[in-house]
């Protein structure tokens, strides 16, 4: 059957929006209520509901394999054959609900017979339930159909409904575990309306022809890349709450929040892009990858450059208005995190955008691993004498790592076009931010006057910045809006 995806597919500046509006939904939620959930909850509370996530992330990674990652991978080269997309997804979603089954029974010998986390036993069952929601709802068809309207609006109204909830029935330090039960729907509760929806796209049945030859190697390939990864990304705040305690856990996981909230708005590109991507790789149509890749380049550099220097001019209001006055200790670990997030956006661009969509999984996990590994021991040697500021710097080291290995072996038929051009706006523009911040500061006294002056002033003078130089992100986003709107003033002319 042909294959037509490269003509048929989505608009990627669609999906982008679509990809960006979805993913700021999933973290409105805690930028709306961690200021409250932080000081209701108060440091104590909230690093038990952190050390329990980061203990569900292990096994919800075992759960899910490499499923994700690879089930977009292969279903959106099959997505225009809906006997062989059922196929595929139906044996894929078979597995990982056998992964699930052995990921609970690992938990549940854990809890009975490891003292650290049998304290919090309860709350990591009830955070685990995140872990049916995701293997059921198999998120992954939707985004390897391109379907980003349908998770953007399935996301934003479960998200209001949590938000809501939180309100309602979160009110002093004991409701930690209501919390926990809220911020589980909050973020893979609407999961289980795919169950119903992606009957729209093929028939996903429980098989028990997994053919496991075809689909295991490469998952189990992409679970240690992803293994590793989660070390990577939890190892430092389960190691805070072993060696230095649920406060401590507290602050970091604050500035880690702040962090991934930024991060995760701009590696929405990554998912968007994938499909395309994987595609094109298999068609070996290099003008098309790198056409791909310049854009999501633009896009991260446009978008990621503003906010390291916005969180970095503005640590200790965010931090205030986040946490309260309490959580101001964890500023120094913020500005510390803001380098592991632009080395971050560079390491998702040659993963997640290069490595992955070409099957060269490989590469990209012995460079997890290997920096997991360095994670591992350096945290270990300096957290019990730096606490926090230590895990924020072993994670920029462990960052580097990863760059170094991954960008050593990209092919060179892979180029991402003008990278000069591509920064000579978002650069001029983030001084002026500087400049604005700085100023700001120094006129005024008010808190909250101050952050809406610098804040309101700094996006409309960075947006201006790259429309007056003619950005070519900026001007790929603005142009469409101009067109409809003469499209539309005509019309009405014509009416």
């Amino acid at each position: 059957m042909k294959n037509n995806q490269g003509e048929n597919s989505p608009s990627i500046k669609k999906n982008t929006l679509f990809n960006v509006i979805k993913t700021i939904s999933s973290i409105i939620f805690p930028i709306i209520t961690f200021p409250y959930i932080s000081r209701v909850l108060r440091a104590e509370n909230v690093g038990k509901i952190n050390f329990g996530n980061s203990i569900v992330s292990y096994f919800s990674l075992i759960a899910t394999l490499g499923v994700t990652t690879y089930a977009v991978r292969e279903c959106s080269r099959v997505k225009n054959d809906k006997n062989l997309l059922g196929k595929i997804a139906s044996q894929i979603i078979s597995i990982n609900i056998c992964t699930m089954a052995f990921s609970y029974f690992i938990l549940i010998l854990c809890l009975m017979f490891i003292p650290v986390i049998k304290d919090y036993e309860l709350l990591i069952l009830i955070q685990s339930v995140s872990i049916i929601f995701t293997t059921l709802g198999a998120d992954w068809l939707n985004t390897a159909m391109e379907d980003f309207k349908y998770i953007t609006l399935r996301t934003f109204i479960f998200q209001f409904l949590a938000l809501i909830s939180m309100f309602l029935f979160v009110h002093k330090p004991d409701h930690y575990l209501i919390y926990a039960i809220i911020s589980v729907l909050s973020s893979s509760g609407a999961n289980i309306t795919n169950i119903f929806y992606r009957r729209r796209y093929c028939k996903v049945r429980f098989t028990m022809n997994m053919n496991w030859k075809r689909h295991f190697p490469p998952i189990i390939l992409l679970f240690a890349m992803l293994l590793s990864q989660n070390l990577l990304n939890n190892l430092d705040t389960t190691m805070l709450g072993i060696m230095k305690g649920d406060y401590q856990v507290g602050l970091y996981t604050t500035a880690v929040k702040i962090i991934n909230i930024v991060s995760q708005v701009v590696a929405s590109i990554a998912w968007v892009v994938m499909p395309q991507l994987s595609y094109q790789f298999a068609q070996k149509n290099y003008n098309k990858i790198n056409k791909l890749l310049h854009d999501a380049s633009a896009f991260t550099v446009a978008l990621g450059l503003p906010c390291i220097v916005g969180i970095n001019v503005s640590a200790p209001e965010i931090i205030e208005i986040i946490g309260g006055q309490e959580y101001l200790s964890a500023v120094p670990c913020l500005h510390i995190l803001t380098i592991s997030m632009a080395i971050g956006f560079l390491n998702g661009i040659y993963g997640n955008m290069i490595l992955l969509p070409s099957k060269r999984e490989k590469r990209f996990m012995i460079a997890c691993l290997v920096s997991a590994g360095v994670n591992m021991v350096t945290n270990y040697i300096f957290i019990p004498y730096f606490g926090i500021n230590a895990a924020s710097a072993m994670t920029v080291l462990s960052s580097m790592v990863i760059t170094i290995i991954v960008t050593s072996g990209i092919e060179k038929d892979i180029k991402f076009g003008n990278i000069m051009e591509m920064f000579k706006a978002p650069l001029m523009g983030s001084l002026g931010i500087i400049v604005i911040a700085i100023i700001s500061k120094s006129l005024i006294s008010n808190f909250w006057i101050k952050i809406f002056v610098v804040v309101a002033c700094s996006i409309t003078f960075y947006v201006a910045v790259l429309i007056g130089m003619k950005n070519e992100f900026a001007m790929s986003m603005l142009i469409p809006i101009i067109q409809r709107l003469s499209k539309t003033r005509r019309r009405k002319s014509t009416l």
